[in-house]
């Protein structure tokens, strides 16, 4: 199968691109800095919104095409016109082009939890309507409209999956809020003090990269009619709080959980640390899953590290 991964040099891309490659996909792999993908993909390095990057991209068309490129959360709410321009503009262009290419191409997009709103509401299940409030979310969510017209037009054949906090993160800045979740990771492993921003008590759904890129592939593949009508699921996840995190990281890396304090910032708390009980049995019939507990995931987040 001949795959292209927008963001291919990034967090879940390089792991993606990584796993499609071992199991003998032909891979082209673009990212605005092409030394982050993974040897063995054509890479193709430039502006997603450069119609001519795109092309050089898909070439003569694809089987498949996973979409992860974005401007995230806290940088898309710093500049919404770069939001709008690579996560609305490429991205509608890119549908269209992969389609004229291959009617009907797979197309998997990376969508966010962010669609469900800020704050959410007390449970989130299949029935939540989406109520983005930031920008990145409200993108993301014009996005996955574009996904499932197109897929209903014939166009392409798509695949929407609304991702959680994905574990755990390299360090240095990365343009999300919610970047303290993967900094914990880093700090423990370290043996060195944290102060989380959020309370010991805040609430986060999480999933490790590993799992995430499992989850990716499954996408590539699976029936689609086992998709809702929107082509839109949230994915499965471990709803944990920062202190049972950070307690099972420190028990997993031999140190004491009396590293880290809580200096809860009231804003960044309300919006990624405290989300409430979570469903989602459309993800679950679709063949999707989480890491099976808390112990896993936080073993399979370390393993990230080296």
């Amino acid at each position: 199968m001949k795959v292209v991964v927008t963001g291919a040099g990034g967090f879940v891309g390089r792991e993606l691109v990584s796993r499609l490659l071992g199991a003998g996909h032909e891979v082209v792999g673009i990212d605005s800095h092409a030394g982050g993908i993974p040897e063995g993909a054509r890479a193709v390095e430039g502006d997603l919104g450069d119609k001519a990057v795109r092309a050089q991209a898909l070439g003569t068309g694809c089987d498949a095409l996973v979409h992860l490129a974005t401007v995230p959360g806290g940088a898309a709410e710093a500049d919404p016109a770069a939001s709008r321009r690579i996560n609305i503009d490429a991205m509608y262009d890119l549908l269209l082009e992969a389609g004229a290419l291959k009617p009907g191409v797979r197309v998997v997009y990376a969508s966010t939890i962010a669609v469900l709103g800020d704050p959410l509401p007390a449970h989130v299940d299949d029935q939540t309507p989406l109520s983005p409030k930031m920008v990145y979310g409200g993108h993301k969510a014009m996005m996955e409209d574009a996904v499932a017209l197109y897929s209903n037009r014939g166009l392409i054949d798509g695949v929407t999956v609304r991702l959680p906090g994905i574990l755990a993160r390299p360090k240095g800045p990365s343009g999300m809020k919610s970047a303290f979740m993967s900094n914990l990771f880093h700090a423990l492993k370290a043996g060195e003090a944290f102060t989380c921003p959020v309370s010991e008590d805040g609430t986060i759904w999480a999933q490790s990269v590993s799992r995430c890129a499992d989850n990716f592939v499954h996408a590539l593949t699976l029936d689609t009619a086992l998709m809702p009508a929107t082509r839109a699921v949230t994915l499965p996840a471990q709803r944990v709080s920062m202190g049972a995190l950070a307690a099972e990281i420190a028990r997993q890396c031999g140190v004491s959980d009396g590293l880290v304090s809580y200096e809860p910032d009231a804003a960044l708390e309300a919006a990624f640390a405290a989300q409430p009980p979570l469903e989602t049995p459309a993800a679950e019939r679709a063949g999707f899953a989480h890491d099976g507990d808390v112990a896993t995931l936080v073993a399979s987040a370390l393993a990230t590290l080296g």
